[in-house]
């Protein structure tokens, strides 16, 4: 402690073991997590380098984090660490129109980054259902997507440049500010969904686009997962576009209606939404009406306007908050080929069937990724038991169809024995090399990914 006080102020440290233990975890279930023996809230890459360089000398692990809206147990604290919060490290410190480019420190919240671009014209597309409250650093951490990524991508296509402290206190700069360049080993994006396993991320360039028009949104109705799915399909082989292509299932709208009193449509059992945020939006969306009542839509209602449209993003948005309120849950990430999409679907009925829980599906059906949410009961140990199974029966079929056991919300403590399997032991093994290389006394989020 005394090490860290001699290049920190006072309000950097927080020892309070009420405010320390806040810090202890993300939002994920069923992830062990110690007491961190101090909590460093730091303004500036100086004092994080000073952290970096104390935690080395003293071999003391560091946990690094954002806003802990992670999933995966990738913040957790570990017994006797350091927690390094970079969310008092929040400015935008640049944007350059002409570039396309933001600098940003880690905390800048993604919300707050779009609002204030939206306000030059300008557009950071990745934006994640938490975005009033993840941080970019987090973003970068785990590599996370979002409603938007069918049609603009994830994070780790608009990260260009970092600013990186090692292990050992040094700091490091990768990529550019240019819109191309290929010099050298892409040390950028291995930093992209590495957790804070490689380094501490302390500042960003990020790639931006104009800013598009409003989306319209339509909404349209299935009476089965399958029957939306199909419709997924056939949206995606036609050429179209979409800004957004997402599904909710039926326990998913009820749950959102329940909460919020949105009106949503919770007979049915499958909603999708798509939008378009092109001058043509209205002519693309009656494309998609059509082919959704091919694919056996029973309803198909194109939003009137920009603030109807915003009303159904915000449904969706609110998926994973209001599944919450039916229970303690355990929300997977599961992303298969776009084709196989209805066969996870019907897959992850079946788990809950035969487990006896209610497991709600949201997705980002352009993309084939899925957040299937099992709702159970923390203290009843055999729901425990049985939601903790069928998590992982979701994992096994994700695989078994050809996917990831993760599309965004990355490995963490949650998913190391399913990315072992993923990977092979061949595979595993480079990656542990590549963490050695950075991290040889592996004090950076220790016991995480791997």
């Amino acid at each position: 402690m005394a090490g860290l006080r001699e290049g920190l102020p006072s309000e950097a440290l927080l020892t309070d073991p009420d405010i320390t233990a806040s810090y202890r975890t993300d939002m994920a279930s069923f992830c062990p997590a110690g007491d961190p023996a101090v909590v460093v809230v730091p303004r500036t890459v100086e004092q994080v380098q000073h952290v970096m360089r104390t935690a080395s000398a003293l071999r003391v692990p560091v946990v690094p984090q954002g806003a802990r809206t992670g999933l995966s147990g990738a913040a957790n604290a570990t017994d006797g660490c350091v927690v390094l919060s970079l969310a008092r490290m929040d400015r935008v410190l640049e944007i350059d129109p002409v570039n396309r480019i933001a600098v940003v420190e880690p905390g800048v919240v993604n919300a707050t980054l779009s609002r204030t671009l939206a306000e030059q014209g300008l557009y950071y597309p990745p934006d994640p259902s938490s975005w009033e409250q993840c941080t970019i650093g987090g973003n970068i951490g785990t590599g996370s997507g979002g409603l938007c990524c069918v049609k603009y991508g994830v994070t780790a296509e608009y990260v260009l440049g970092l600013e990186v402290v090692l292990a050992d206190g040094r700091l490091i700069s990768t990529g550019r500010r240019t819109a191309k360049g290929v010099a050298g080993y892409d040390l950028t994006r291995l930093f992209v969904g590495s957790e804070g396993s490689l380094g501490i991320v302390v500042r960003a360039v990020l790639a931006l686009r104009p800013k598009p028009n409003p989306a319209l949104v339509l909404a349209a109705e299935f009476p089965s997962g399958a029957a939306a799915c199909d419709a997924v399909c056939r949206i995606m082989e036609s050429g179209l576009v979409p800004s957004l292509l997402e599904l909710m299932d039926n326990t998913t709208i009820g749950a959102v209606n329940a909460m919020a009193q949105m009106g949503l449509p919770d007979s049915t059992q499958a909603l999708l939404l798509a939008a378009f945020d092109t001058p043509d939006a209205r002519d693309r969306l009656a494309e998609v009406g059509r082919l959704c009542l091919a694919a056996g839509a029973t309803e198909v209602v194109p939003a009137d306007d920009a603030a109807e449209s915003e009303m159904l993003l915000q449904a969706r948005r609110l998926s994973l908050v209001a599944l919450e309120t039916l229970g303690t849950t355990m929300i997977d990430d599961v992303c298969v080929p776009r084709a196989r999409l209805g066969e996870l679907i019907d897959g992850v009925a079946g788990i809950a069937e035969r487990v006896g829980l209610t497991i709600g599906v949201c997705a980002h059906a352009g993309d084939g990724n899925t957040h299937p949410v099992v709702v159970f009961d923390a203290d009843d140990p055999d729901q425990a038991r049985r939601a903790r199974e069928s998590f992982d029966e979701i994992m096994a079929l994700g695989l078994e169809l050809g996917g990831t056991i993760t599309g965004e919300h990355g490995v963490g403590v949650l998913k190391k024995e399913w990315l072992a399997r993923e990977l092979g032991p061949e595979v595993l093994e480079l990656q542990r090399g590549i963490k050695r290389v950075f991290d040889p006394l592996n004090l950076l989020n220790p016991g995480k990914v791997f």
